[in-house]
Formats: C-alpha cells, structure tokens, sequence
C-alpha cells in the first residue's frame, strides 16, 4: 500500500505548481478575461486526481462550449422580455445545480451554471463580449485539462493509490432544496451584473463558486462561508504587497504558488485544520479572483486599492446574503418533511 502521506503531498504539489501555471499561461499571453483559466484549473484540479484522457478533454471542451453556448439563447428574452429572461435563467440555474447533485458531473454543473450567468448578461451589452466570455471559458478548461496531464507526469500518484471514495448523493427532496439555495445564492449577483457585465463579471464568478459551495447540509456552512472569503480577501493582500516588490510575470508565478501550495497543504489535510476541504478551495478562488482583477486593473491605468476594497465590499456582500440564504431554506428543508 502506498504512503497515504505521500500521496496527499504529491496533489498538493499538483494543486499549486497547475493552477500557478495556468495563472501565468493566461496572464502572459495576454487572454481575454485571463483569470478564468487558473479559477477552473482551482476546480480542475482539486476536482479530478487522475489526467484526463485526451479523447476526453476535448469532449469535455466540446460539452462546456455546448453547455455555455446554451447562454447565448437567452439573450433576446434578457432584452425583450427581461422578467420572463430572469426566471428563465432561474429554472435552468435549478436544474444546472441540480444535475450536480443528482449524482452528475460537478464540473459541468458548475461549467454551466457560470456560462448560464455570465454569457447571457455579457450578451446583454454587447454580444461580442458574450463569445470573448465563451472562448475564454474554453481556452481555460483546454489549459486546465492539458496542465492536470502534464503535472500529473511529475508529481504521479504512488503505484497502487486508490481512487478517491465518491461523495454520498443526498436524497431527492434534500438535493431539490440544496438546487434553489443555490440558485437563490447566485441570482442577486447575476442581477446586479446585468446593469453592467464587464465591471460585474468577478461577482459572477464568485456568486457560482459560492453556489456550489452551499450545496452542503452541513450547519456551519456559513461561517465557513464568510471565513474563506475572507481569508481570500486578505490572501490576495498579501500577494499583491509581495508582487509590488518586483513586479514581474515569473514572481507572479512563484508567489502564486507558495499560497496554493501553504493553502493545498491544509486541503489534503497535509496541516490538520478544523475546516473543511471546500473552505481553503473557496478562498484560494476568491484570492485567484481579486488578485487577477487588481492585476488587470493596474494594467489598465486604474485606482487598484479602490477598485479592491470596491469588490471586497460586494464579495462578502454577496456572501452574507449567501448565507442568509443557508439559513432560511435550509431550516425550511428540515422543517418541511415533518409537516408533511
């Protein structure tokens, strides 16, 4: 049997070493949105222990540009008939979250809820806008599947490793209400980017990893919650007083990946903690996420402090409603079955 140890040291070291270079790929070659590419390498990698065939790879590329193509269809409804195209894209938000629970495939649950959202209201303002979202959504999962292949040749898992154990599927009255808690966690972010999707499109990204998040019974949800997206908040203070010292693309690397390689250590559970895998996840997402934006805002010539606190401040905005949003469905979840 191989060293259990071992094993989890060696996903860490493919944790941070793939999604740091996603992160620098994006950023060097100068992709459009290019944050995207190390959030779904985050999801990419902590989601799959074995490289994707590259069959597979492609087939799963084909399915995230069928699933996030599906969002472009709800544009004319978005601009003619704008209630009716909310709670359009509030059912289909239902099913995306649903499927993942009902013992589909997560990433792509979670693939489609973020082309539902953030396609649709980019196509809203400018539909050119709504494929520069779509390619970089493809060319992310395409540099997250090749980047697990190639890290997965360096850091292989020890001979004789077994798979994973598969999560439980929760029964179908409890998946239905962990489906709408989500949805209910996504869509006021999805509102309030459709007044501007440019400006709004990490509040996106960040309302869908928190929906996936809550699909979760457990009673400190919240908490974890508000916890990791702080703790991302104050991650991506860090790296960006570290990256002021020397600014460069390959320190932007490497710092990237001392974080994710501190954080993954405590993921698998290398560096016992009281929280949950999902809880360091989340906030390596949202550190990803302010970071990348502050780097994008500093290229164009903005005000990054303000800008940042701008985005922290509606993060956990977001978040709290979030977990406003845990408490009453998910008290609601557990009072309903007795009454009936």
């Amino acid at each position: 049997m191989p060293n259990d140890r071992t094993t989890r040291s060696r996903r860490a070291l493919r944790l941070a070493l793939g999604t740091a270079m996603c992160l620098a790929i994006s950023f060097g070659l100068g992709w459009a949105i290019p944050m995207v590419a190390p959030v779904l390498g985050l999801f990419v990698l902590a989601s799959m222990n074995r490289p994707v065939p590259l069959k597979a790879g492609v087939g799963l590329a084909l399915v995230l540009l069928l699933t996030t193509g599906s969002g472009l269809l709800l544009i004319p409804f978005l601009r003619y008939y704008w209630l009716g195209g909310v709670m359009l894209t509030g059912l289909l938000l239902f099913l995306a979250f649903r499927y993942g629970l009902g013992g589909g495939n997560n990433l792509v649950s979670t693939f489609l809820a973020a082309g539902l959202t953030m396609i649709s209201a980019a196509g809203t303002a400018d539909f050119t806008l709504a494929v520069t979202v779509i390619g970089a959504l493809v060319k992310g999962l395409l540099l997250a599947v090749a980047v697990l292949a190639l890290v997965h040749s360096v850091f292989p898992d020890p001979p004789g490793t077994a798979p994973p154990p598969v999560a439980p599927r929760p029964p179908a009255s409890e998946a239905a209400w962990m489906a709408l808690r989500a949805t209910l966690v996504v869509l006021p972010a999805y509102l309030l980017a459709l007044s501007d999707p440019a400006g709004y499109m990490p509040i996106i990204m960040k309302a869908v990893g928190l929906g996936r998040q809550s699909c979760t019974t457990a009673r400190g949800a919240a908490r974890e919650l508000i916890g990791s997206t702080l703790l991302g908040g104050l991650l991506a203070i860090l790296l960006w007083s570290a990256l002021s010292l020397f600014v460069h693309l390959w320190m932007f690397f490497l710092w990237t990946l001392l974080c994710v390689m501190l954080a993954g250590r405590r993921l698998y559970g290398l560096r016992p903690t009281r929280h949950p895998p999902s809880f360091w996840l989340n906030a390596l997402v949202t550190m990803v996420i302010l970071l990348g934006q502050s780097v994008e805002d500093s290229a164009a010539g903005k005000d990054v402090y303000t800008a940042f606190a701008v985005r922290l401040g509606l993060f956990l905005a977001v978040t709290l409603y979030a977990c406003l949003m845990l408490r009453l469905l998910d008290d609601r979840g557990r009072v309903s079955p007795r009454v009936t």
